[in-house]
């Protein structure tokens, strides 16, 4: 059977739609660990809690220094929350934090195909993107807040959430396309027949 598979993957015609499996699996596996223990377990940790407040008051303090600075929004700041006076607000939580995302891209980049000496910028690369992505999305909720507050939520659920699945999924095309050259061998075939 793993012959049939490293077969298919190297066929052309087959290869893309092999790794666009490869990726929902990973993905799919990913969350349910993710949710069924692994924050829990992560949480227990010092250094994790850390990181994960480092990361909130980073989008907190990125996202309101955009706002006022290039945006010109009036913002009041309370603790992690940007307050739009007479509007609303947005709070940024640890679920905001893009820590999640992080380990995501970490586990897909270190299980996927590809030369090592890639992966060494790559992921922390990709680390960046998904941060920027995260105060993109908070800068787009800021707009919703001030612009259309009735559709606040239907944004926040259905937009920007699954944008962060959109840019994975382009970070991992591009690593597929540019740096996945790994193809199996008649040698490596054959050392899957024992």
């Amino acid at each position: 059977m793993l012959k049939s598979l490293l077969s298919l993957y190297n066929t052309k015609a087959y290869r893309p739609l092999f790794n666009v499996a490869l990726f929902s699996a990973i993905t799919v596996v990913f969350h349910y660990v993710w949710w069924h223990g692994l924050v829990q377990f992560l949480a227990g940790f010092g250094w994790f809690e850390s990181f994960r407040e480092m990361m909130v008051y980073a989008v907190f303090s990125q996202s309101a220094w955009i706002d006022e600075h290039i945006f010109g929004m009036e913002i009041v700041r309370q603790g992690t929350t940007l307050v739009f006076p007479g509007k609303g607000y947005v709070e940024i939580v640890e679920s905001c934090s893009g820590t999640k995302q992080f380990y995501q891209i970490l586990v897909l980049f270190l299980i996927i195909p590809g030369p090592w000496k890639h992966k060494a910028w790559y992921i922390p690369a990709a680390i960046l993107v998904m941060h920027a992505t995260n105060v993109f999305r908070i800068l787009v909720l800021s707009g919703m807040v001030l612009h259309a507050p009735q559709h606040w939520d239907f944004v926040h659920d259905w937009i920007m959430r699954p944008f962060f699945y959109v840019v994975l999924f382009l970070l991992w095309v591009v690593w597929v396309e540019k740096f996945d050259k790994w193809k199996p061998t008649s040698a490596t075939l054959s050392e899957t027949k024992g």
